[in-house]
């Protein structure tokens, strides 16, 4: 148990740059508190002490702000950011490493005692205000922008706006180059967060940065292997990139910018 939240935990400081101490994220983040409250809930849900399990469900959505029904199946490493606002529905299921923000609903469209409200896969994110609706699925990966209204299934990489929610877009050459994905998730950035239908500069630039790297580490690679095999012994290795530094020196970089606006 202490190992899951543990897990958790760190994942929490992954998608939130504003947490600083372990402390912090698990006394004053509701999210926290209601994903914490809601896995004790659903194992009375399961047990079938439902009352007692709707009970607790009420003292979590009067703390936190957050809703979520005692027989909804939550993943690993679930994150509400801010939550306010968020419900979700008896019959809703959600993968691994999804993330909601505040005004979410995950919602029923029938009040037939059935499968009625929406399947999330693994590593969904749903931008705040959005309504996903029905006993649809949502693949792996895809991505929900901010108050669309989502009735309709969602293929897996793609990303949704608008209402009725349309989808804009799949990262269907991501198999084409894990290099890219492999190296973003090494340096903290998540070069798949948009698609190429968004044309957002600094994301390009940053993939070109990315593509840029992969090549020359492959030519060090082929340079260092022939002057191996003509008998020259050189250390053409790259140093290993230190992600900890990076971070370090984003959060120095962040420090100095809430400071500028405090002094403004």
């Amino acid at each position: 148990m202490l190992k899951n939240l543990r897990e958790y935990i760190n994942s929490v400081f992954q998608r939130d740059p504003a947490a600083r101490t372990v402390f912090e994220v698990v006394t004053t983040y509701p999210g926290v508190h209601a994903l914490v409250i809601h896995r004790l809930s659903h194992l009375l849900w399961q047990w079938r002490l439902k009352w007692l399990a709707r009970v607790l469900s009420l003292l979590a959505r009067w703390v936190t702000g957050i809703e979520i029904h005692p027989g909804a199946k939550i993943g690993r490493r679930f994150f509400i950011d801010h939550g306010m606002g968020v419900v979700i529905g008896e019959t809703a299921t959600i993968g691994d490493d999804c993330t909601l923000y505040h005004g979410v609903t995950l919602g029923g469209t029938t009040w037939r005692k059935e499968k009625r409200h929406p399947s999330l896969g693994n590593n969904v994110v749903v931008g705040a205000g959005a309504k996903i609706l029905g006993p649809i699925n949502v693949g792996d990966g895809a991505r929900v922008g901010s108050n669309s209204v989502v009735v309709r299934d969602v293929p897996a990489g793609a990303t949704v706006i608008g209402i009725p929610g349309r989808v804009i877009g799949a990262e269907k050459d991501a198999s084409k180059s894990p290099h890219r994905e492999a190296m973003a998730k090494k340096i903290g950035f998540e070069a798949y967060g948009q698609t190429k239908d968004i044309l957002d500069p600094v994301a390009q630039v940053i993939d070109l940065m990315l593509d840029h790297m992969h090549l020359i580490d492959k030519k060090m690679k082929v340079l260092s292997s022939t002057l191996e095999a003509a008998g020259i012994k050189v250390n053409l290795d790259l140093p290993e990139l230190e992600v900890e530094a990076l971070e370090e020196s984003q959060d120095t970089a962040h420090q100095k910018s809430s400071e500028n606006k405090e002094n403004s």
